[in-house]
């Protein structure tokens, strides 16, 4: 679509399993009235739209582009971590738009990428990144995010996977053993499976089995809450664990890519713990691959701090739809 006067304001959306984040778009990347919504609060995912739009009084939108953790492979969407599944058309309509897109949330986290400011990026090891070279964009949340940004003469194309989702493979004993008892109690081990908020859990989980512990149910934020306090040593073996794993998956990714460019690491999870995460067993594990430790070492890893990349993300996929 080619309109003369993009009409403001447009409405964009970050929608992952638990949270949902909302905002007007004012201006070209200004966004406004952000807004965070539980997603259990609501029975569809019009429902959420139009009670945000309620909160900001009711402002009429013609064009909006949602950012949702899921495929997009057709016009039914039907979410991986959450209850909620819409036709794209159908909702359009519901909500009298012009123009409705969905796109994998983190193929807008990767479209977000050359516009975070540097003060929301903490610099994880690493050189300089190279201009017009790939770059990887992975982050452990409610799932685990996987895209990247190939680039080309104009800019960047991103990437629609859904990476989180390949083969978990150990990288020791203990790593093996853990993959052991997560196969047991599911069958296929994804990456996602431990990179993840419930993945935490699932690593503390496994290792209290093998150590004989009786374990306490504790969510992902318990153990790393009690990992920082120097005063649970299986709470902190599992976040060290958790940490490591990262950097084995980011690393392989950055192989497959080829990204020169860096490594952003977006999601809620790291940005909790940031300080600890300089100093854990990430980097070493991200640059332990044999003949090809020197490759990965100049190549930089960030930690994505900006509050809704994702939302920016989704401003600029509509941006270049509504100019197509």
């Amino acid at each position: 679509m080619s309109i003369a006067e993009p009409l403001w304001p447009r409405l964009v959306a970050d929608i992952g399993g638990t949270n949902a984040r909302f905002a007007l778009e004012t201006a070209p990347l200004v966004l406004s009235d952000v807004s965070v919504l539980a997603c259990n609060d609501f029975a569809t995912i019009t429902d959420a739209i139009r009670h945000f739009l309620q909160q900001v009084g009711q402002i009429k939108v013609s064009h909006a582009a949602i950012a949702i953790a899921n495929p997009i492979v057709g016009d039914w969407v039907q979410m991986t971590n959450h209850h909620w599944s819409f036709s794209i058309e159908t909702t359009r309509q519901a909500l009298q738009l012009e123009t409705l897109i969905l796109l994998n949330d983190f193929t807008a986290q990767a479209l977000s990428v050359p516009h975070l400011p540097k003060d929301e990026l903490v610099k994880i090891g690493g050189r300089s990144p190279i201009e017009q070279m790939p770059i990887a964009v992975i982050g452990p949340g409610t799932g685990l995010g996987v895209s990247g940004l190939i680039p080309h003469a104009h800019g960047y194309t991103p990437l629609a996977g859904e990476g989180g989702h390949v083969s978990f493979s150990p990288f020791d004993d203990t790593e093996a053993t853990i993959w052991a008892y997560a196969k047991a109690k599911f069958g296929h081990v994804s990456a996602e499976r431990f990179l993840s908020g419930a993945g935490l859990s699932l690593i503390y989980e496994a290792l209290a089995e093998r150590e004989g512990i009786k374990r306490e149910k504790l969510s992902a934020q318990d153990i790393s809450s009690r990992a920082l306090t120097g005063q649970h040593p299986l709470c902190r073996l599992s976040l060290d664990i958790f940490s490591a794993m990262l950097g084995t998956i980011a690393s392989n990714l950055a192989l497959t890519l080829g990204a020169r460019g860096g490594v952003y690491l977006c999601g809620g999870i790291i940005p909790r713990f940031i300080e600890y995460f300089k100093q854990s067993p990430f980097r070493d594990r991200f640059e332990n691959k044999g003949r090809f430790d020197a490759y990965l070492a100049a190549i930089p890893v960030y930690v994505v701090l900006s509050p809704c990349p994702g939302l920016l993300g989704a401003a600029v996929a509509l941006q270049q739809t509504l100019e197509a």
